[in-house]
């Protein structure tokens, strides 16, 4: 690794360490700490926008494993950037194509794409509401009835399992 690749991979865990302290407070009733979190993703969106420009997409070949997931989860929390959301879609499908990034990252990216376009996602992966009885609601899907082949073909637990984490325990 360079000095800059080393460096930008660097930057983009210590983005991410940020995003996950955030992001416990962003969804709860403090406005504060809901704006701190628009704020941060932004911020990170605007940087993860200069990094394409410059890098293309950071793959894990070539700023390592854990960075290339840390870029993944910046561009997942762009939610209010969608050209950056949108570009990092085509730059992720151009490496995972090429078999340098994962399918199931770029399965999750197209559903928060589509669902924060306000179209219906393909996988199941976002998550609408909640019901009474604790259980998950996804948002629209485009074939509800083949979410878990499609699922399986990008690499994600059936889509029982994956809400299942999200189910309060029965104990």
């Amino acid at each position: 690794m360079t000095h800059d690749v080393a460096a930008l991979a660097q930057e983009l865990l210590t983005m991410a360490e940020a995003d996950h302290r955030a992001a416990v407070r962003a969804n709860g009733d403090d406005p504060v700490e809901q704006l701190a979190w628009r704020r941060l993703t932004a911020r990170h969106g605007d940087r993860l926008a200069a990094i394409m420009d410059e890098f293309g997409w950071p793959t894990a070949d070539a700023v390592g494993e854990e960075a290339a997931r840390a870029a993944w989860l910046i561009a997942q929390h762009a939610d209010r950037q969608l050209d950056v959301q949108r570009r990092a879609l085509r730059l992720m499908e151009q490496a995972v194509a090429a078999g340098t990034a994962r399918p199931r990252e770029l399965a999750f990216l197209r559903d928060r794409t589509l669902v924060n376009e306000g179209r219906r996602q393909v996988y199941g992966t976002q998550i609408a509401g909640v019901r009474e009885d604790g259980s998950p609601v996804p948002w629209p899907c485009e074939e509800p009835e083949r979410v878990d082949e499609l699922r399986a073909e990008a690499g994600i637990e059936p889509f029982a399992e994956y809400v299942a984490k999200f189910a309060p325990s029965s104990a």
